[in-house]
């Protein structure tokens, strides 16, 4: 077992590299709202799955083969922005619908909850009823392949691990977009008003922050984050289903309860830490036991540090 171990370490860090920035760009979405509306946007799952079903539809269109270089980074530039704006606006209308009408009404935290089980369902049905058959011309079916965008090179050998092109773009790029939106959280005035917004509503409504516009770009980047997410799964997996959110989706929140709920940081630290984790534990115990893994890591945080491993959330950041 241990020498099982030795060997498939270094495939099981890079896969796990890979899987957790994933998990943490979804996991943003998760922390943010929270953060802002102490909500636990359940649906937020599906946007992911709009956004790999977004990325998809580009492809089918565009149908562009493995590509390198250039042509590369501008197919990966399209796929980002197509996704990004496609998840956001989802966000975005998910708020206006399902949660603005109780957040007016000043309704307990219960009822949306509960409205977000409920618009997470209805986005999954609607898909599969809808969107598969009519758009993708797929009907009776639960998945759709992916076309495959980069050939899977070997890049370089770190530890015995072949890194390839693929991996080396999705970490490189979730990297990326996680600082970018760190530092857009902490520098910009947009950042200051979800700051302020986060840890006393009332007082950032005395000072002029308008509540509903800040609430709204929450959902805005939590939702253009997600689309980065599917994109990189699309790339990584190369199979999609309206069903894909729903295991990731709970990944990616014990993600954000692992670096602590409400903490992009810990979104990232938590992301990495996870798929980590799980990777490791697939070794001893085997593939079939990863989402278990994952969940157990979940009880555990919570009965032992609810707060995560940083533990300091979006309202305590400083500019």
């Amino acid at each position: 077992m241990l020498n099982d171990f030795i060997q498939q370490f270094g495939p099981s860090t890079v896969g796990g590299l890979v899987v957790g920035s994933i998990y943490a760009l979804v996991a943003l979405g998760y922390t943010m709202v929270y953060g802002v509306l102490r909500l636990i946007n359940f649906a937020h799952s599906e946007i992911f799955m709009i956004g790999t079903f977004a990325t998809l539809f580009v492809l089918s269109l565009v149908a562009p083969g493995p590509l390198s270089g250039l042509a590369l980074v501008g197919m990966l530039v399209l796929l980002f922005v197509a996704a990004m704006a496609i998840s956001g606006g989802a966000a975005v209308l998910l708020e206006l619908l399902a949660y603005r009408p109780l957040r007016k009404r000043n309704a307990p935290r219960l009822a949306a909850l509960i409205s977000a089980i409920g618009a997470s369902v209805f986005l999954q049905e609607f898909f599969a009823l809808i969107v598969i058959p009519d758009v993708f011309h797929r009907p009776g079916r639960i998945d759709a392949p992916v076309p495959r965008l980069v050939d899977r090179d070997t890049v370089f050998t770190v530890f015995g691990a072949e890194v390839k092109t693929d991996q080396l773009v999705i970490f490189i790029a979730a990297i990326v977009m996680m600082v970018a939106l760190d530092q857009l959280v902490i520098r910009t005035r947009i950042g200051r008003g979800i700051r302020a917004t986060a840890q006393d509503p009332e007082a950032a409504v005395l000072m002029g922050v308008n509540i509903d516009t800040i609430v709204r770009l929450t959902f805005l980047l939590g939702g253009a984050m997600a689309g980065v997410a599917a994109v990189l799964y699309a790339l990584e997996f190369e199979n999609i289903s309206f069903r894909i959110g729903f295991v990731l989706g709970i990944k990616a929140f014990t993600a954000a309860v692992l670096g602590g709920i409400g903490n992009i940081r810990g979104a990232l630290v938590g992301g990495i830490a996870l798929g980590l984790v799980e990777n490791w534990g697939a070794i001893f115990f085997g593939s079939q036991w990863k989402d278990v893994i994952a969940f157990v890591i979940l009880v555990v945080v919570l009965l032992f540090r609810p707060t995560g491993i940083l533990g300091e959330s979006l309202q305590q950041a400083r500019a």
